[in-house]
């Protein structure tokens, strides 16, 4: 059980630690919205990761021939949101700074806690890399691969609960962030910059190398 148990930690934290564009994201919405909106985000992050991880103990060898054909769609499917979503970031930000407090009443209204689960959830869905990484350590552990419905129900909890905790480091690091740069001018650049950097790592996904 305890094998099970780290196998399951070490490839929740190794799927959610690479900072990507996901995170980049995640972190720029705490940091324009609260704590607790970002903490939902994460969670949304979390279960994406934890339900590929139970698709990967369940499927096994049978999912990665299934997936590979519908690789390139899902990647620029997935790009295409980041993108929007950088871009609407971007000009929310713009729209704020020129109006000044009126703008942030003006404009579109910040997501709800359930609004941003959900849209990090589909988001992180969007890349089906993640179930083919879980199949690769399922299928390459013995410990896991071998073990009984139990053992590997505690793999796919110890998954998601490592990328919630890592998740919501984030989340938490964004939500300090805010509170540090509270001046309009300081939340212009760092929304410029996020929208920016989740926009070349959107279009990173695209690349052969990504």
């Amino acid at each position: 059980m305890s094998a099970v148990l780290v196998a399951g930690l070490l490839a929740g934290y190794g799927i959610a630690m690479p900072v990507g564009a996901v995170a980049t994201y995640l972190a720029a919405l705490t940091t324009r919205t609260s704590l607790r909106t970002g903490a939902f985000a994460a969670l949304g992050v979390a279960t994406a990761d934890g339900l590929y991880a139970l698709i990967a103990v369940v499927g096994g060898s049978t999912l990665t021939p299934l997936i590979e054909p519908v690789m390139l769609p899902f990647r620029w499917a997935s790009a295409a949101v980041l993108v929007a979503l950088a871009v609407r970031g971007g000009v929310t930000a713009l729209g704020a700074y020129r109006g000044g407090a009126a703008a942030t009443h003006d404009g579109s209204a910040p997501p709800t806690p359930a609004r941003a689960y959900l849209t990090l959830l589909a988001i992180t869905l969007m890349n089906p890399m993640t179930v083919v990484y879980f199949a690769a350590l399922v299928l390459g552990s013995e410990a896991v691969a071998a073990s009984a419905p139990a053992h590997r129900a505690v793999f796919v909890l110890a998954a998601f609960a490592a990328s919630a905790s890592w998740q919501l480091l984030i989340a938490g690091g964004g939500a300090l962030l805010g509170r540090a740069l509270t001046g309009e001018r300081g939340r212009l650049v760092t929304a410029l910059a996020s929208s920016t950097l989740i926009t070349v790592l959107a279009v990173r996904l695209l690349l052969p190398s990504s």
